[in-house]
């Protein structure tokens, strides 16, 4: 074991990755040093997920795992979602924890640290404080991203202020937090300057950015400046849209601004209205079917991913058939499917969880069946055309990387013949379509590495 080094494992959306990515920033600069293996970091971190269950249930395993492996001089930190959510019961379930930090004060991890490492606690330091509202804004020096390669995730907002009755994060993150346009600016040079090609902007809600500065069309005005401030910057891509607010100026900024990418990641959740009210979700289907229309008459090539929960609280059979007509009928580029998960203290929780685990499966399988084939279809559609395609790594001939279609880690892929240069975005003409990737040839000589 060496002293003053840290492993920390993060689990979760890419926003918990920035928080990570953030965390790990602060000790770096307090003299702490990265280790990938847990048996020789003298301090363990697991920022853990609590949005679901299975995400519990694997936040809790890791601790698990981990705090069986500790020894004698480490320090064991389970940070994030479900510790703030159920700090006292996570020590409880798992034993050897030393320190407990919230999601809303990740900013103090080293604190954190410094006081579980400074002796023998018979109980846990726990780092939840009352007075910790919402998500802090920018009152560090850490920066809110999260760099992949060229790519990377850039935080422009936290917490949300959606009503959303199966979901748990206001009870987690708090109330929606905007940092300042000038911070975001500042880190997407910085991204720039370190040779990054593509801003992934994430946030619970990215549509409601700068309502708390008291801005209106705040993502739109924010996509304008970025584009303006950084226009080298060669991919902008916008992640986790509310239905509702996305606005006629903000698909005239991805119609127009030729960085952000035509590409929009809009969760609609279901597509029956007395489901998506039950939800405490928009339930205006008229606007869904407007919006889509407009926004694809407006921007020919957009891509749109969308995400469904089937299983619902007394979802009935035709509400569901309502939504599996309506995905048949929309054709999405992607669709994430989950089957509800009972989250106690939501609002949903009165309504219980009606739905049997068999009719759950059921539904995600025949909605996902039904995906996979007009996935293959529209991949289809571009056999023959020219992407570009930002390439991330190279295996047995064949360069790997993604087209304006597909976001990081939930997407497809395009697999390209020959070696092409990591980092760099290419022409690649489309000769071949799977249900969720697309393979090519490049379009114009490759420079090798």
């Amino acid at each position: 074991m060496t002293k003053n080094t840290f492993h920390l494992v993060s689990l979760g959306c890419a926003k918990n990755t920035v928080d990570s990515d953030s965390m790990a920033q602060l000790l770096l600069r307090d003299g702490y040093q990265s280790e990938d293996d847990p048996k020789k970091a003298s301090v363990l971190i697991v920022n853990t997920c609590g949005f679901i269950g299975p995400a519990k249930e694997e936040s809790y395993r890791v601790l698990g795992d981990l705090a069986k492996i500790k020894r004698k001089g480490q320090t064991l930190i389970a940070a994030g979602c479900l510790t703030q959510r159920y700090g006292v019961e996570v020590a409880q379930k798992v034993a050897g924890i030393d320190g407990i930090l919230g999601t809303r004060r990740w900013m103090d991890i080293v604190q954190v640290v410094s006081e579980a490492r400074a002796g023998n606690h018979p109980e846990p330091i726990y780092h939840l404080p009352e007075n910790a509202a919402v998500v802090g804004s920018d009152e560090h020096d850490a920066l809110r991203v999260s760099v992949a390669g060229a790519s990377a995730y850039l935080k422009v907002a936290d917490g949300c202020r959606r009503p959303c009755a199966f979901c748990a994060i206001p009870l987690i993150k708090g109330t929606a937090v905007s940092r300042p346009v000038e911070s975001i600016i500042s880190e997407a040079r910085q991204l720039r300057d370190a040779g990054v090609r593509e801003l992934v902007l994430i946030a619970q809600d990215t549509t409601d950015y700068g309502h708390d500065l008291g801005m209106k069309d705040g993502l739109a005005i924010l996509l304008e400046n970025l584009t303006d401030s950084v226009p080298d910057m060669d991919w902008i891509r916008v992640m986790y849209s509310y239905p509702g607010y996305v606005t006629d100026r903000l698909i005239e900024v991805m119609a127009t601004r030729k960085q952000v990418l035509t590409y929009l990641d809009m969760p609609l959740q279901h597509a029956h209205p007395q489901t998506l009210k039950r939800m405490k979700r928009p339930a205006n289907m008229d606007w869904v079917y407007k919006t889509l229309g407009k926004m694809r008459a407006t921007i020919p090539d957009l891509a749109i991913r969308t995400t469904f929960i089937v299983g619902y609280p007394d979802e009935t059979n035709e509400e569901f058939e309502t939504l599996y007509n309506f995905v048949k009928e929309i054709r999405f580029d992607r669709v994430g499917a989950f089957q509800f998960s009972f989250e106690p203290g939501t609002t949903s929780a009165p309504l219980g969880d009606t739905i049997s685990a068999e009719a759950k499966q059921e539904r995600y399988e025949r909605l996902m069946e039904l995906q996979q084939g007009i996935s293959l279809q529209v991949n289809q559609s571009y056999v023959g055309k020219t992407l570009d395609v930002l390439i991330e790594g190279f295996d047995n001939g064949i360069s790997i990387g993604r087209s304006y279609r597909d976001a990081p880690e939930i997407d497809g892929m395009v697999f390209v013949e020959g070696k092409a240069k990591v980092g760099e975005i290419v022409p690649v003409k489309i000769s071949g379509a799977m249900a969720y990737d697309l393979t090519g040839t490049p379009a114009q000589r490759l420079i090798t590495l």
